[in-house]
Order: C-alpha cells, then sequence, then structure tokens
C-alpha cells in the first residue's frame, strides 16, 4: 500500500507545482494595490523619473479611482507632468482635479500651479499672450478667495511678473505700429499701456512720451475737422499723465 502511495503523491505534487507554474507564466501577475502604486509614484517623483511617476498615478487613477490614494495620486499626477516640463497635461490635470473636488484644502495649492505652468510656456512678447492673461486669472482668484493660503503671498510677484509681460507685450504692438508709420494704432496701443500699467514706471513713461510723438504724427493725416475733434480730448488726457 505504501508503495502505491509514494507515486500517487509524487503525481499530485508535480501536478500542482505544474499548475503553479503555469499560471505564473500565462496568468497576468497580481495588480499592485492603490498604496503601492501612490507610493511607488513617490518614489519615483523622488528620484526624477518623472515618465514612472506618471503612469505609476495614471494607473491608481483608472484602477483604484474611489481609494483615498486616488485623490493623492490625481493632484501628484499634475506634479509630475509639470516637473517633466509637460506643461499642457499638468494643466489638464490640475484643472480636472479643481473642477472635481473644488473644496479640497489643495485648492490653493492647484490655482498657484495652474498659473505657474502657464508662465512657463512663454516664450517671447512678440507671441499671443493667452496664458499669462490665463495665467493672471488664476492668481487673482487665489489672492482673493485664498488670501491667508501660503501660496497667496507668492502670487503676488507671479503677478508682478505676468503683468509686465503684457505690458511689454503691449510696447512692443505699439512700436511695431510706430516702426511701420501706422501712427493712429500706435498712439492708441501707448495710451493702452499707460492707462492699464501705470505700476510699472520705466514702460509707463516710456508710453507717455511715445504717444505723445505718435500724435503728433498722427495728427499730420487728420482733416482740420477730425483734428480739433480730438484735440480736446488729448489735451485733457497727456495733463492727466504728466
Amino acid at each position: 500500500m505504501r508503495r502505491l502511495l509514494v507515486p500517487v503523491v509524487l503525481v499530485v505534487f508535480m501536478s500542482l507545482t505544474g499548475c503553479v507554474w503555469i499560471d505564473s507564466y500565462f496568468l497576468p501577475p497580481p495588480e499592485d494595490t492603490a498604496q503601492e502604486l501612490y507610493e511607488a509614484g513617490v518614489e519615483a517623483l523622488k528620484e526624477k523619473d518623472y515618465g514612472d511617476a506618471q503612469d505609476y498615478f495614471s494607473k491608481l487613477k483608472d484602477r483604484f479611482p474611489f481609494s483615498p490614494f486616488a485623490l493623492k495620486g490625481e493632484l501628484a499626477l499634475g506634479d509630475a507632468y509639470y516637473l517633466d516640463e509637460e506643461y499642457l497635461l499638468a494643466l489638464e490635470s490640475y484643472k480636472e482635479f479643481e473642477a472635481l473636488h473644488p473644496s479640497n484644502d489643495n485648492i490653493p495649492y492647484v490655482l498657484y500651479q495652474i498659473a505657474n505652468a502657464n508662465i512657463s510656456m512663454f516664450k517671447s512678447i512678440d507671441r499671443r499672450q493667452e496664458n499669462i492673461k490665463e495665467s493672471l486669472e488664476y492668481l487673482y482668484r487665489l489672492a482673493e478667495t485664498y488670501p491667508k493660503s501660503q501660496y497667496a503671498e507668492q502670487a503676488k510677484h507671479l503677478i508682478v511678473k505676468s503683468r509686465r509681460i503684457l505690458a511689454e507685450h503691449e510696447v512692443y504692438m505699439a512700436d511695431f505700429f510706430w516702426r511701420t508709420e501706422q501712427y493712429g494704432p500706435a498712439w492708441h496701443r501707448y495710451q493702452y499701456v499707460v492707462e492699464n500699467f501705470s505700476d510699472i514706471a520705466d514702460l509707463r513713461d516710456y508710453a507717455i512720451k511715445r504717444a505723445e510723438y505718435s500724435y503728433f504724427e498722427y495728427q499730420k493725416t487728420l482733416s482740420e475737422e477730425e483734428r480739433q475733434r480730438i484735440q480736446g480730448s488729448w489735451l485733457r488726457w497727456i495733463k492727466k499723465w504728466l
């Protein structure tokens, strides 16, 4: 009897170990837990492996949407894109986080990062500045809605930076009109700089002088009736700023 049991046991054992080997080879490995994915993503961020971090946080978001770690992962995914200089993807992630969790304690940080991502996309003053305008929208919201946040004070510096970029863009456009002898548009553009960026002293003073030069060149192209019509308002404007 014992001689019969030994072969049977061996056969059963081999069949079991064979099944385990087959399963491990052909079946997909068990999924990581939400916590494991989050911790792996955080570690990847520390190591500056931003692509791996994005992969971990994306998997966490897709596989465990209702886990407490998923919320942390959503925010961290935006950071992973931002640090990887994938600013459009970072904007998308941060804005999605704000839309899904508008009352979350991290919203001040999210608003700040949206502004940062927009500013980071700045190329040069001769281009359209839609990203800079959007950055200001979020910075003003941050400063007004969360004035006691640690990011509200930092937002003030970015507001100054963003406003200067916009002012320099307007001066660039006004100078372009001046160089191409389009004195009317140049005059109006310089006036816009003076009226909307008076806090930027050097550009304001430059625009005042150029507005005056542009006006005198522009009025040479007008009829006497048109010249009389605009002269009064122009004199009142120049006295206000000089």
